[in-house]
């Protein structure tokens, strides 16, 4: 398999893996409506960079980084499950907030700055729940020894494919946000509020879920 054939069906994969709805992806889409694009690309950002992490991870062979995180595997649950009740807890009681009288009105720069902080926490959040969940270096050496040619494996050959993952993983993220961020101005505040429930009862859930898998 050449190098751009083995990185086209690594992106595949990719965006295969991140396209499943699941509790990163309800609060990517709950970001990108009440924070825009850009904390919603962030927060794509965040788990594509996290996937990567413990790509680089079983592609390098770390063994001992990736005994440790399996050995830490229910503590890890425990945290994100923490992490994720505490969010749909507190998606739940929000407040929508109230739409703006006008977009270019004063304060631009002011808003752009608070847009760069929410962008950066929603990041690391986003970082560190994909972070607590070890099995992805499982995942992803089985993803290797599928996809890399027959004795042929090599550090360029894994870092093809983390790449390839990286880059799928992304461009479902942005497909998302976009489609998001479109649809955002034509929703009303009713709607919101109810996308803000639903969210907030899917977080909560899939919270209890990693809190019972860490007992």
């Amino acid at each position: 398999m050449s190098t751009t054939s083995l990185f086209l069906t690594a992106a595949g994969v990719g965006l295969a893996i991140a396209a499943p709805v699941g509790p990163m992806g309800m609060l990517c889409i709950r970001r990108a409506l009440t924070g825009g694009p850009q904390a919603g690309l962030a927060i794509g950002f965040g788990i594509a960079t996290g996937d990567a992490a413990y790509g680089l991870i079983a592609a390098l062979g770390l063994v001992s980084i990736s005994q440790f995180m399996l050995a830490y595997d229910r503590p890890l649950h425990l945290l994100a499950g923490l992490f994720l009740l505490y969010l749909g807890v507190r998606t739940l009681l929000q407040k929508a907030p109230a739409d703006a009288p006008n977009g270019n009105g004063e304060g631009n720069g002011k808003l752009a700055q608070v847009g760069r902080a929410g962008a950066l926490r929603a990041y690391a959040s986003s970082l560190l729940l994909t972070l607590t969940n070890p099995q992805t270096v499982i995942m992803f050496a089985a993803l290797f020894t599928t996809l890399a040619p027959r004795g042929a494996f090599s550090s360029s050959v894994a870092l093809t494919t983390v790449g390839g993952v990286f880059c799928g993983s992304i461009a479902w993220w942005c497909f998302l946000v976009t489609v998001v961020s479109l649809a955002r101005h034509a929703i009303g505040s009713k709607l919101r509020v109810a996308i803000d429930r639903v969210v907030g009862f899917t977080l909560a859930a899939f919270g209890v879920v990693e809190i019972r898998r860490a007992l």
